[in-house]
């Protein structure tokens, strides 16, 4: 896959988890596409990838299922 950042060849996709807000309107979306690029180092999202995580998060009633969630803090 070709960067978008430095345009060269070896970027790969992995999957990755993000949170979105906090408290009672902490959302986690797991299985994020994110293109990272070994050459220069850059990690992003591509545009279509934002847009379904706006999308998941305007409807996130629809999409997501309710669980417990542990939560420690780095110190």
């Amino acid at each position: 896959m070709i960067c978008d950042v430095c345009g060269k060849d070896g970027a790969r996709v992995r999957q990755v988890t993000r949170s979105y807000g906090e408290g009672e309107n902490l959302l986690i979306i797991e299985n994020i596409p994110l293109v990272t690029c070994p050459n220069c180092g850059a990690s992003y999202f591509t545009a279509e990838t934002l847009h379904e995580i706006e999308r998941i998060k305007l409807h996130r009633h629809s999409f997501a299922r309710k669980q417990l969630v542990a939560i420690a803090e780095f110190v």
